[in-house]
């Protein structure tokens, strides 16, 4: 199992999340609204409010999920990180399981 972390502006975030879960990419998606990030981009420090989505996936699903987030993302290059999830609630481990594509 894996979680991962995409921010995305608020306009685009709930849209992103639903289509996440609509094609079984995901199991669950937060949405942590009131994120602010402090990056790099074309050579200057940049600031923007945007969203956090933490999203509950299988491992197989990595790639599918990131193809379908960097088509909807308005991002040149959005922030997708995949962690393995070590542990945990071994019933909401096979929930994500069964919720998501085969």
């Amino acid at each position: 199992m894996r979680v991962v972390f995409c921010t995305a502006p608020k306009n685009k975030a709930e849209e992103i999340a639903e289509k996440l879960l609509e094609e079984k990419l995901a199991a669950c998606v937060n949405l942590v609204e009131g994120i602010k990030s402090k990056y790099w981009w074309d050579g200057k420090n940049q600031t923007d409010e945007e969203n956090m989505l933490i999203i509950k996936t299988k491992k197989e699903l990595i790639d599918p999920l990131t193809t379908k987030i960097k088509e909807l993302h308005p991002y040149d290059v959005p922030e997708i990180i995949a962690l393995k999830i070590k542990g945990g609630s071994t019933d909401y481990l096979n929930w994500i399981r069964e919720v998501t594509l085969d």
